[in-house]
């Protein structure tokens, strides 16, 4: 029996109403199915648990649910206080979101990395939330746990698998091995006993994954196929369970066409002025060329991060644009070996339920020593100077982490604590960027403004990937031209993206997010705030994460 989640710390006393029991049971419920969702916003009585993933438990988990949203609906809303009705419209897709990838994605029938995406162990090695020994034993149940994960995962795949999936899921599993080896390492530090007791449950699980790996590239490699698509349908609901988006999504689609020729038009601009004898698409080529020439070493690449951490701080504060809750602290690390098939760079940030502390960890992927030096020498040009400022500020400074900080301290009832909007999280970062740009950052330099363009053409693609590739019948290389053309990436890096929208449709959260904010601040900054960029930030971000579709509600008063 898990202890009532109403008195964990950060939830703010919301006046009594009928659906403060049917909240609790949602919650708790939603957590039985993703125990690592919970560890991530700080909530550590859920430490060590792996989901049950087998069909018994989750048809059980889904007729629950649709029990829950049979209470839930039964709740009066016209009896409940201000602001619950929106917790009760949050508490719905709580549901209806993970149902729908049980039963209309099956993503578990069809996509192996929902057994290996649960094999991560980072969160109890990053934080001193707890002492080391009941860190080691949490990781040592996880990883006791593996070897029936995977063997969930063998009797419930279906046969013929779509070939990204496949590909994607080898890569993915090929890395926990040596992320299981870290664990050890991390708990012999601490104590030979406690290496020990790592050591002695590693051995299976790394067998399990291997022999999983195997079979993914062996048997289900030779009969995958090339479907993968949702279908419009069921793109249209992924809207709503996901984001409370009722708009269709060819709307969703003129919105992110429409950013995209904005800012070609002046990254077009801006090549001309500097290379005005050139055509539009040569000139575009030699500044692009300019920036990714001016990067750092391999050696210099973290070093080089944690400096520009500091520089977007003192950049924000200077600029008074949005509040900095203190104590703030974020330290540098290289990406996990796990972690680093998906990811160039990334922040952990404390969970809203945290004990740990409030500081945060910005992960940057760095170069591999096996690497050849052509393939060392293409990362760190992706990685230029200019980049990854761009991405600091993403993930750090006013972004992610700046965010998370604000989510942490609001008050909030639990649902808005546990609730987290992808597009409500990465559109606040990807309009960091944007935000960063016109309030000075770079004044003089038009390289910061062209890394920030191009990183915004790359989340516009994504955006209209995902709806062609899962709407429109797109093949990959159909995907894979669009980044090429119009986010000017070269092929290998291009085909990665293209890759990442066939399992990974909401990737149109980037530039989704970001538009719906510019949209409230057109309507709500002149009025409401007086225009005070500061004041509407604040207010925003106090939110917590809702979802987008949402926003006018919470501007207008409907759901504060």
């Amino acid at each position: 029996m898990n202890p009532p989640l109403r008195t964990a710390g950060g939830v703010s006393a919301a006046a009594a109403s009928e659906l403060d029991p049917v909240e609790e049971r949602i919650v708790q419920h939603l957590f039985e199915l993703q125990p690592g969702y919970a560890v991530f916003l700080g909530l550590h009585q859920y430490d060590g648990r792996m989901p049950d993933l087998s069909r018994a438990a989750t048809d059980r988990w889904a007729n629950t649910a649709h029990d829950l949203l049979g209470q839930l609906r039964s709740v009066p809303r016209d009896r409940l206080p201000p602001g619950r009705h929106l917790d009760a419209n949050l508490l719905q897709l709580l549901l209806e979101s993970p149902l729908f990838d049980l039963e209309e994605g099956r993503d578990l029938e069809r996509n192996p990395m929902s057994y290996i995406g649960p094999i991560s162990l980072t969160p109890y090695m990053i934080r001193e939330y707890a002492p080391a020994a009941a860190r080691v034993d949490a990781m040592v149940r996880a990883i006791s746990a593996v070897p029936e994960l995977l063997a969930t995962g063998r009797r419930r795949l279906e046969s013929r698998l779509p070939d990204p999936f496949v590909r994607l899921a080898v890569a993915m599993g090929s890395a926990i091995p040596s992320h299981l080896q870290e664990a050890e390492e991390f708990a012999r530090r601490r104590s030979a006993a406690l290496g020990d007791r790592v050591r002695d449950v590693r051995a299976p699980a790394e067998a399990a994954v291997t022999e999983f790996v195997e079979r993914l590239k062996t048997e289900y490699a030779a009969r995958a196929v090339p479907e993968f698509a949702l279908g419009p349908a069921k793109y249209q609901k992924l809207l709503w369970v996901r984001e409370g988006i009722e708009s269709p999504y060819s709307e969703v689609l003129a919105a992110g066409q429409a950013d995209l020729d904005r800012n070609q038009r002046r990254l077009t601009e801006i090549a001309r002025a500097a290379h005005p004898a050139l055509p539009a698409a040569e000139a575009v080529s030699r500044v692009l060329e300019s920036l990714y020439q001016n990067h750092p070493t391999a050696a210099g690449l973290v070093p080089f991060a944690q400096q520009l951490v500091s520089e977007a701080r003192e950049f924000v504060a200077g600029r008074d644009l949005v509040t900095i809750p203190q104590p703030d602290t974020c330290r540098v690390e290289e990406t996990p070996v796990y972690g680093r098939a998906l990811s160039t760079a990334s922040m952990n940030p404390p969970g809203p339920f945290d004990v740990g502390g409030d500081e945060g960890i910005y992960f940057v992927t760095p170069v591999d020593p096996a690497w050849t030096p052509e393939r060392q020498e293409q990362w760190l040009r992706a990685m230029n100077n200019e980049m990854l400022r761009n991405i600091t500020v993403h993930e750090v400074y006013p972004g992610h982490y700046l965010q998370f900080l604000h989510f942490r301290h609001a008050a909030g009832t639990l649902t808005r604590k546990v609730y987290l909007s992808s597009s409500f999280a990465e559109g606040w970062a990807h309009y960091a960027e944007q935000l960063a740009i016109e309030s000075g950052l770079g004044a003089g330099r038009p390289d910061a403004e062209i890394a920030q363009l191009h990183d915004a053409l790359l989340r516009d693609c994504r955006l209209i990937a995902s709806i062609g590739l899962h709407t429109q019948g797109w093949t990959i290389a159909q995907a894979t031209e669009l980044f090429q053309r119009e986010a000017h990436f070269e092929a290998l890096p291009a085909e990665r993206e293209a890759i990442r929208g066939t399992f990974n449709p909401e990737y149109f959260c980037y530039t989704l997010g970001k538009l719906a904010i510019l949209e409230a601040r057109r309507k709500h900054l002149p009025g409401r705030f007086h225009g005070s960029l500061k004041g509407f930030h604040d207010t925003l971000l106090g939110f917590g994460c809702p979802p987008i579709g949402m926003l006018d509600a919470l501007f207008e008063g409907r759901g504060a």
